[in-house]
């Protein structure tokens, strides 16, 4: 990666607000992530801030779709992704409102900042905050990894003091683009181990991509031998890959979108009942009612695709007469990044599938 075209250390001025405010362009004041452009102007930094050189974008799955649906090139794709950040001064999809994270190295760490004693610069970090509340600017596209959807770059970003981070686990335990994998869907795995309890029947939509198969093979983990697990994954290759990890009771090859559909099949593998916690891991838009179709009253649905409408979830569960618990996906969660981490090493056949893919 060619050296930024700025001198460091970057000179500190005043004002930086924990969340990052500071940055918000429009408008003036907001929170980073819903407003429309934030500063990624890098030739100073605030207070609080780390800055970091860009390696590597991994764009949130449902964002990615979305800009393939429109574009059929690599150079089409690079450009939305240049357009966007340009823009917006982040990767914030205006139709998908999602982002990704990155991995990159650190370039200066504010001293105000408690990890400035112990983050030096050149350590390898990857974001655990999505792209679209973090200041980016992207110089170059280097390549453009569609399996993954990740894309080399050359660039900047800056992290707030808010901002959470994952160090890279030594490359012998696992490549940096497997850990960017993982660390992308980290959030997805440590809320299945809060939510699924033993002998508990779960559903797992879009249960062959990276966080369906975290979800699915954490809830077996859970759940022990008597949960019964089942995976929605309409990708061929992909419900063939997961029959052969071993991890569901049942892997049923539908679209996530046809909720009546689902639900046969669902009860149908169920032995004629809904279960008991649903997770939606879908990277497209309308398989809301799947999941809620398939629940049993007072059971749990949890929405952790960027592609979720949640209105179209609460209003279509009371449409349909569910009681539910309907949990919004949160990316964070206490200890997510070593929780994720450590299955790769717990489950070496989830590893296996992994480094095939994103590897």
């Amino acid at each position: 990666m060619t050296l930024p075209l700025l001198r460091l250390p970057r000179p500190v001025v005043p004002g930086g607000d924990p969340f990052g405010t500071h940055r918000a362009v429009e408008p003036k004041g907001a929170l980073p992530q819903p407003a429309l452009r934030v500063d990624n102007d890098f030739s100073r930094l605030f207070e609080g801030e780390l800055l970091l050189a860009v390696e590597t974008l991994n764009v949130d799955a449902a964002s990615f779709r979305q800009m393939e649906e429109t574009t059929s090139t690599d150079a089409g794709l690079g450009k939305k992704v240049v357009d966007t950040v340009a823009g917006r001064g982040k990767q914030h999809n205006p139709v998908t409102g999602s982002g990704g994270m990155l991995l990159g190295r650190v370039l200066q760490v504010e001293g105000s900042r408690p990890d400035a004693a112990t983050l030096q610069p050149g350590a390898r970090v990857a974001t655990l905050v999505s792209l679209s509340l973090t200041p980016l600017r992207v110089d170059r596209i280097k390549a453009i990894r569609r399996p993954s959807a990740q894309l080399d770059i050359e660039g900047e970003a800056v992290l707030f003091a808010s901002g959470s981070y994952a160090r890279l686990p030594p490359p012998e335990q696992m490549s940096e683009r497997l850990a960017l994998a993982v660390l992308d869907v980290a959030g997805a795995a440590p809320q299945v181990a809060r939510l699924v309890k033993a002998a508990a029947s779960v559903l797992v939509l879009g249960a062959g991509g990276k966080s369906g198969i975290l979800c699915a093979a954490e809830a077996r983990r859970v759940g022990g031998k008597t949960a019964r697990i089942i995976g929605i994954e309409s990708h061929a290759p992909y419900a063939d890959d997961l029959r052969a990890l071993g991890i569901c009771d049942a892997v049923i090859s539908c679209d996530a979108r046809d909720p009546v559909r689902v639900r046969r099949a669902v009860l149908d593998a169920n032995d004629g009942r809904e279960v008991d916690v649903a997770f939606s891991c879908v990277n497209v838009a309308d398989a809301e009612m799947g999941a809620i179709l398939s629940t049993r009253d007072r059971g749990i649905a949890y929405f952790f695709a960027m592609s979720t409408s949640f209105t179209k979830a609460a209003l279509g569960a009371e449409g349909v007469g569910k009681d539910l618990d309907l949990f919004i996906g949160n990316g964070y969660a206490h200890g997510h990044a070593d929780h994720s981490l450590a299955m790769m090493r717990d489950l070496p056949n989830v590893k296996a599938l992994f480094e095939k893919r994103y590897g």
